[in-house]
């Protein structure tokens, strides 16, 4: 007998599992730590997860399902959460993955980011902020986190551009207006165009997804609005490259003068499963564009920017490598997990033997790879 839908996401509460993915012949399956960790029921036939599906999809995005093969929406669970929804087909069955979105914003302390150097970025007048990462890396949270800064202790109108609409904010000491695309508006670009006239201080764009969009986010920024934005790229250097080929090879040289006049600042992170205890912890590349940085854009020599970054710490900068590094010796991450994910494997291996932190027999031992836990969660 499967559990209810109301047991499932509860149990997700409970565990504080990131994500739950619903398919037929497995039992639901909870992101945890990372890991994906079976619940204690059985495999699900095509007529459960349909059930599942009609217990919390509108009529509308069923229709959406039926017609396209898939839908997005947000929906707020009891007042215990809210969870992005992805429906989608699998081979003719429906399936599903919601993302919990927990009703209570991080501070910068406990996401891992240094307090002055976010409050002197989210106070500067205008430019474009990128949170960048994978899939599942905590950009939603860390924007959430700025949003929500940015609401309780400045005095600006703040609009986000969401698909779907997951934070929910309430007006604090800013006005805070959140339009869902798809029910308030058509797409990121119409609404970035269109909030020019709402007299906006910030907008967050959910996803610069296209030309049209990134277009409209650097035009924003230009003409005096803070702009937030994601992409799922890795560190600074290949963000920039990746929003100037978009272009036209002929836009091309006048999108990256653009983008070195705009751009504020770069994050760029992971989520890893900790050693020390249960959990994950974010690791960061923060490059905050000085006028060195805003030349190398500009003469198209990003590749130098990982340099100008490591030389950067009196402004907040901080490479990826440094802080798995940092992490590391914490004791907060695996040596395992900082050889998989350094932007240069050797010479932050070269480095750690160096300080002593390991030793040559550890530096020659296999990296694992982890698979699927077969881990019974029991509500």
């Amino acid at each position: 007998m499967p559990k209810r839908i109301e047991e499932l996401l509860e149990l997700v509460v409970k565990e504080n599992a990131s994500d739950l993915h619903i398919a037929v012949g497995l039992p639901p399956m909870l992101r945890l730590h990372g890991g994906l960790v079976k619940a204690d029921t059985d495999p699900l036939t095509p007529e459960d997860t349909v059930n599942y599906m009609k217990a919390i999809t509108s009529r509308e995005h069923q229709e959406e399902v039926q017609k396209v093969g898939g839908t997005d929406f947000g929906f707020a669970f009891k007042d215990l959460a809210r969870f992005r929804v992805s429906v989608y087909k699998d081979r003719g069955d429906i399936a599903m993955a919601l993302r919990l979105i927990p009703y209570t914003f991080l501070t910068f302390e406990q996401i891992g980011l240094e307090q002055r150097t976010m409050e002197y970025l989210l106070t500067r007048p205008r430019g474009l902020i990128l949170v960048t990462g994978p899939t599942g890396s905590g950009k939603t949270t860390t924007l959430a986190s700025m949003v929500n800064w940015i609401n309780a202790n400045l005095e600006k109108h703040i609009i986000t551009i969401e698909d779907p609409v997951e934070y929910y904010h309430t007006h604090k000491r800013s006005i805070i207006n959140q339009r869902e695309l798809g029910v308030d508006v058509p797409t990121f670009a119409e609404a970035l165009r269109r909030g020019l006239r709402q007299d906006p201080d910030v907008f967050l764009v959910g996803e610069l997804r296209d030309l049209e969009t990134i277009e409209a986010a650097v035009t924003a920024a230009e003409t005096g609005h803070v702009v937030f934005g994601t992409l799922h790229t890795t560190g600074a250097s290949r963000t920039v490259d990746r929003m100037v080929n978009i272009f036209p090879v002929a836009q091309q040289e006048q999108i990256r003068v653009m983008l070195s006049v705009s751009i504020l600042a770069i994050i760029s992170q992971l989520l890893l499963p900790r050693v020390d205890k249960k959990g994950r912890v974010a690791v960061f590349e923060i490059m905050v564009a000085t006028p060195s940085i805003q030349n190398l854009i500009r003469e198209r020599k990003t590749y130098r920017i990982v340099s100008e970054i490591q030389t950067g710490a009196k402004w907040g900068m901080v490479t990826l490598d440094a802080c798995l590094m940092d992490l590391f010796k914490a004791g907060k991450i695996s040596f395992d997990d900082v050889m998989i994910y350094a932007y240069d494997p050797e010479s932050t291996k070269g480095q750690l033997i160096a300080e002593g932190i390991i030793d040559e027999e550890m530096a020659a031992k296999v990296i694992k790879q982890d698979g699927i836990q077969d881990v019974k969660v029991e509500k």
